[in-house]
């Protein structure tokens, strides 16, 4: 499958000088969005053990709350025979009603773009200046932010 990558001009542009036989075909178009960094991740993951460690839960059950608490979520609904605990997915059951269970599910760290990772790093960042945890300076996250902005 050949990727187009351009702004919507040179997409449409593309797209209009296609030879006959190839407009018949069907395209995705997507927005292009920054993953987010390494270096995010990492700071993450190091207030996350922190925390844990703090408050005497393991480092899974804290990624989980602050997942909850800090990440975007989706409901959905499957049908109540299927079990989902197979799948590699954060979620939480909300109930069961007509043959259906109704879940929310969490996006994970690693499915993150830059900027939902920013609000979900924010969070931690907080959680743990209310435990008393130190954390970068508000300038050093800022500089941060904006190194992991233009990656």
């Amino acid at each position: 499958m050949e990727t187009i990558t351009g702004n919507i001009y040179y997409i449409t542009t593309k797209l209009m000088n296609l030879p006959k036989e190839e407009k018949e075909k069907i395209f995705d178009l997507s927005e292009h969005k920054e993953k987010r960094s390494l270096s995010q991740n990492a700071y993450a993951w190091k207030l996350i053990n922190e925390i844990a460690n703090k408050v005497n839960l393991s480092k899974e059950e804290v990624h989980l709350n602050m997942l909850k608490h800090y990440s975007q979520v989706e409901q959905f609904k499957v049908l109540s025979s299927v079990d989902v605990s197979k799948y590699d997915l954060y979620f939480e059951k909300m109930c069961e009603k007509g043959g259906y269970t109704y879940y929310k599910v969490y996006t994970p760290s690693h499915n993150m773009n830059t900027k939902e990772m920013s609000i979900y790093l924010d969070g931690i960042i907080q959680e743990a200046e209310n435990l008393g945890i130190p954390t970068l300076s508000e300038e050093e996250i800022e500089r941060m932010k904006l190194i992991w902005f233009m990656i």
